[in-house]
């Protein structure tokens, strides 16, 4: 088949190796979409020399049959698009959702509502929480889905059959996922899940940490104290702000390393940074009095506005069979209620919560997770 004719629609061409690529050819699919209980999107990006990825195909599925390619690189208003992601009485499926949404909401301007994550899904469906989508459809559907094209160039055009296929196939089965995903789960499991689900719902908790906390996600920053730890964070959160005015890697603008030997050792010299590791004679030229300011600013802060110590949880021994009495408690009554266990939280969040030294707003203190964790005594 190389078209489809809707009664009062446009008729829209969905062949494999055409995309949509004109506004009336979207309005007239999104129409459509709008009048369906659930629509399965997908996204392919090019991420390696930007801030922000460069969006290069939206999959969009009716169901398994109707498999459309929006073209992102032809149209300049997605917002058609936007407002059927707004729209929350269609059901918008994705597998790992959280970077699509971001990707999509940046591209739209709109906030997705009512999502359906297959990978979350299918941990409350007694399946593991981090499946592939190969994998899922695999246990599934006995499907084996074709992933040679996982780092292809999504900005090219024509895009090949090749890609095209894979485009579609990471849409085509996911309405039927989620129908069997729901036919897995528990009535217990089905409360929490959709809590789960219903976060996506809110930007928040989709586009990743806030700018002053992004010195977390640097690695070897465990041995730092508190002065160090409070330079850094000023010189985490300002690449940040310059990487995404300039949409550049984070590390493209300087690496992850040199900024933990800035704080480290707290220099505050041109010739002393340049010494430190990866960083040319142009940056510090560029950069060189701001890093130092910024290593000034973190020398000056109290000890009270200094960020908390980064170093591992340790438990003492009574901690430790605390420790195990919860992983053992987790894991039987998970199995009751045919859940993965992981999505309780990992070893550090659990550890946390033993030393008791979780702050207030972690998962395992609020909604079903404290729920799930309340009759556990000790």
């Amino acid at each position: 088949m190389s078209s489809c004719v809707y009664s009062k629609y446009t008729t829209i061409s969905y062949v494999v190796n055409k995309m949509i690529t004109t506004a009336e050819d979207l309005k007239a699919l999104m129409d459509r979409a709008h009048t369906t209980d659930a629509v399965a999107l997908d996204t392919e990006f090019i991420w390696e020399r930007t801030f922000y990825p460069k969006l290069g195909l939206i999959q969009l599925a009716l169901s398994d049959e109707e498999c459309f390619l929006i073209d992102p690189c032809a149209l300049d208003d997605l917002s058609p698009l936007g407002e059927l992601l707004a729209d929350s009485a269609v059901v918008k499926i994705f597998h790992d959702a959280p970077q699509d949404l971001a990707i999509l909401r940046n591209a739209t301007g709109k906030d997705p509502q009512n999502i359906f994550d297959t990978r979350l899904a299918a941990g409350f469906g007694g399946l593991s929480s981090t499946l592939s989508l190969a994998d899922l459809i695999e246990l599934l559907l006995d499907i084996k889905l074709n992933k040679s094209e996982t780092r292809t160039n999504w900005m090219k055009r024509p895009l090949d059959p090749k890609q095209t296929e894979y485009a579609r196939n990471d849409v085509r089965y996911l309405r039927a996922a989620r129908v069997l995903l729901l036919a897995r789960v528990l009535p217990a499991p089905k409360r929490w899940m959709e809590e789960e689900l219903s976060r996506l719902n809110k930007p928040e908790n989709y586009l990743g940490i806030s700018d002053h906390k992004r010195y977390t996600k640097i690695k070897g920053t465990g041995n730092l104290n508190k002065t160090s730890l409070a330079i850094l964070q000023e010189l985490a959160t300002w690449r940040e702000k310059e990487a995404r005015h300039r949409n550049r890697p984070r590390g493209h603008i300087i690496r992850d390393t040199v900024l933990l030997s800035i704080a480290r050792e707290r220099l505050i010299e041109h010739a002393a940074i340049q010494n430190c590791g990866e960083i040319s004679a142009k940056t510090v030229s560029s950069y060189g009095d701001k890093l130092i300011q910024l290593v000034k600013f973190g020398m000056e802060r109290s000890a009270t506005d200094c960020p908390p110590l980064l170093r591992d949880t340790k438990l003492n021994q009574d901690e430790k069979t605390a420790f195990t009495r919860l992983q053992d408690y987790i894991t039987l009554k998970s199995d009751v209620n045919g859940i993965d266990p992981a999505l309780i939280g990992n070893k550090g969040e659990l550890r946390r919560c033993i030393k008791n030294t979780s702050p207030s707003t972690s998962r395992q203190k609020k909604g079903w997770r404290k729920e799930f964790l309340a009759e556990m005594k000790g």
